[in-house]
This record gives C-alpha cells, structure tokens and sequence, in this order.
C-alpha cells in the first residue's frame, strides 16, 4: 500500500507504508485515506467523516450525539436520518468497520489509527521516565497536521490539540537526542518544530541548543538571526532574553 502525504504547500506526496495484510488501516494525517486489507477503500464523503469522527473519539458515543455533532445544521430527524444512510453504506459483514451497539457507536476495534499511534508516541516522549525504542526518534508522524483541509469545528479542535501535543513532542526528542548525543537526530528534530511554526520560539531554543551542543556555532547564529528578522518582520518583537542568552556566550559582535 502506499499512503498520501501531503507538503506544506498541499501537495500529496506517495510513500510506501508497511500495511499487514489483512490490517484496517485508518489514516487522518495529513488527508483521509483507509485501507482494508491492503486495498485502498473509496467511501463518500460522509462516511469519511463519521469514521474521522469515531476515530478521534476512542469511546463508545450515543448515536444521537454522533448525529448532531456531524450534522450540526439539519433537524435532529434529518441528522438521524443522515447517520443510518451512512452507516448502511458502510456495512461490510467480513470486515466490520464500526461497532454498534445499545444506540452507541464506536471505531471497531480491529482498526489501527495513524493519529492514536502518533498521540501515544508524543506522550512516550514527553515522559522523561519512558525509554525510547528507535521507532518513536522518527519524526515523519509527528511532522503532519490532522485532517489539514477540513473545516469542522471538531477537527478544528482536534486538530489544535494535536498540533500542540506534537510540537511539544518534537522539542522534547530533540532536547533528548542532544542529551543523548545524538546530533543529528536532535536537529532533524529540532528543524521539524521550527518548520511546523517558524514563530515558536521554544522550538527555536531547542534547535540552537542541539546545534550548540555539537559545536556549530555557525548554524546556531544563523538560526537565531533568521528567527530574530522573522519575529521583527511577523510580530515586531524582539527575542527573549532567554534565547538572547544562549547566542551570547559565542561573543559574536554582529549577533
């Protein structure tokens, strides 16, 4: 199988996935894509939905709430009336995708979730307690946004949570690999958090630290004159002492 990923300019690059034959694979970041079997599946619109809904709720929801809060406009009969359209045209009796039952609904259980995986991974790193396995060091799930081009107030809302849960990650791995050593990963870390938002400025702090760290007081200077014109050019702010204070222990005149 192969799933999309998309640019920070939108565009949908192909990349290889390994996918368990037989596995449903349920994909919310970066676009919707879902794979049963190894098959990418084409459903309409309102079945992506219901199951990004699901998806993002890991709890079993009444039926009524799932109507309305997808069908938020409509009268509670057409809502209702929305969601059994939906569901009947997502019935699949060899490979159940959602689990019904005493008027609740939730994701069937056999479905793997790219963004529950990824939530799990951002928490493993943020807990200084935990030991990383080398999987959670890639940043590739951590680089891509919830459902970047929908529109719902509730992907809105999950998709800022996850926002700040990955940004929040990514800092972490990269204080951890600089701590670790790990140069290289650190900055990739570090250049991933910049690149999700230019402006935040603990993810810059973390970037220079990793460059200092492995003796590129280069770079670390250009980083921070690139993030102080930027701050200047967006906000017209200045940086914060803090990171005012890690550049001037190079005793560089022009910085």
């Amino acid at each position: 199988m192969k799933t999309g990923e998309r640019t920070s300019s939108g565009q949908r690059v192909e990349q290889p996935t390994a996918t368990v034959v037989g596995e449903t694979r349920l994909t919310l970041l970066s676009g919707f894509d879902l794979a049963i079997g190894g098959q990418m599946a084409i459903i309409p619109m309102g079945a992506q939905r219901l199951l990004a809904f699901l998806a993002l709720n890991d709890r079993p929801l009444r039926r009524r709430y799932v109507a309305e809060s997808l069908w938020p406009d409509t009268s509670e009969v057409r809502a209702g009336a929305n969601l059994r359209s939906v569901l009947w045209r997502l019935r699949r009796p060899s490979e159940p995708l959602i689990q019904m039952a005493n008027q609740h609904l939730r994701l069937d259980s056999g479905m793997s979730v790219d963004v529950r995986d990824s939530v799990a991974r951002a928490r493993r790193i943020l807990d200084r307690a935990a030991t990383l396995d080398e999987g959670d060091v890639d940043v590739g799930p951590l680089s891509f946004d919830l459902l970047p081009n929908w529109s719902d107030d509730w992907v809105l809302v999950n998709r800022e949570r996850f926002r700040q849960l990955r940004l929040h990650a990514l800092e972490a791995l990269c204080e951890r690999l600089t701590e670790a050593n790990r140069f290289a990963q650190a900055v990739e870390a570090g250049l991933a958090a910049v690149a999700a938002d230019p402006l935040r400025e603990s993810a810059q702090r973390a970037l220079i630290r990793a460059y200092l760290a492995e003796g590129n007081r280069r770079e670390a200077i250009n980083e921070y004159r690139a993030f102080r014109r930027l701050l200047s050019d967006e906000l017209g702010l200045p940086p914060s002492p803090e990171i005012e204070r890690l550049v001037q222990s190079l005793s560089q005149p022009a910085v």
